[in-house]
């Protein structure tokens, strides 16, 4: 008789992730493979059957931007699932001297996984849902799974440096510096037949 292997589906908050890292000064890190990662979070009765990413892409830095679709494109080829959202244009005002500016903010990144979350689950997609963001905002989201699909987990993995910002999720594990070093991508990584990405050198190891 064949065991049941329970369910699972890692929802990445891309933003929330990245200036984590960012705010360990340690860039390397930043080319993380995120099914290695998904991977490192199960228990042996389980099986991962997707990560879904969230995240927008900065066009208007082309450095940044170019760095970001490298990446994406590695995620792909790991089968890992992108969600993109969007940034928009909003005015800014220095409150010391006045100076305005037009910059732009995230949306939608939040909501998606909101949505995503909620809906894998009310369709019984899912058994345990790993959540790897520190967003209160996603809060109401893992309420209304308790209420509405009470035999669904939702497990929270904060990223580094972020536990205590978000009690309100009920985190159940940081990341790690040390786990995300071991669950990095090769320098090159094949995305197609004659077709790979190679690491920015931004994100190269320190030696």
């Amino acid at each position: 008789m064949t065991s049941y292997m329970k369910r699972v589906i890692v929802y990445i908050d891309g933003f929330n992730l990245y200036h984590a890292i960012n705010d360990l000064r340690k860039p390397h890190l930043k080319w993380l493979c995120l099914r290695a990662l998904s991977e490192s979070l199960l228990r042996k009765d389980e099986a991962l059957k997707a990560v879904k990413y969230f995240s927008a892409y900065a066009t208007w830095m082309p450095d940044r931007f170019a760095r970001h679709r490298s990446y994406t494109d590695a995620l792909i080829s790991r089968g890992v699932i992108l969600h993109m959202g969007q940034f928009k244009e909003k005015p800014r005002k220095c409150l010391s001297c006045g100076a305005r500016w037009m910059g732009h903010e995230e949306k939608e990144t939040d909501v998606q996984i909101a949505v995503h979350m909620v809906a894998d689950a009310l369709r019984d997609e899912v058994d345990r849902l790993i959540v790897i963001s520190a967003d209160t905002d996603l809060s109401p989201a893992i309420k209304m799974i308790a209420v509405h699909a009470p035999k669904c987990e939702v497990f929270v993995a904060t990223p580094p440096g972020r536990f205590g910002q978000c009690r309100s999720l009920g985190p159940k594990l940081e990341l790690t510096a040390g786990r995300l070093g071991r669950c990095l991508l090769p320098e090159t990584v094949q995305t197609g037949p004659k077709k790979s990405v190679t690491r920015p050198l931004q994100y190269a190891p320190p030696k």
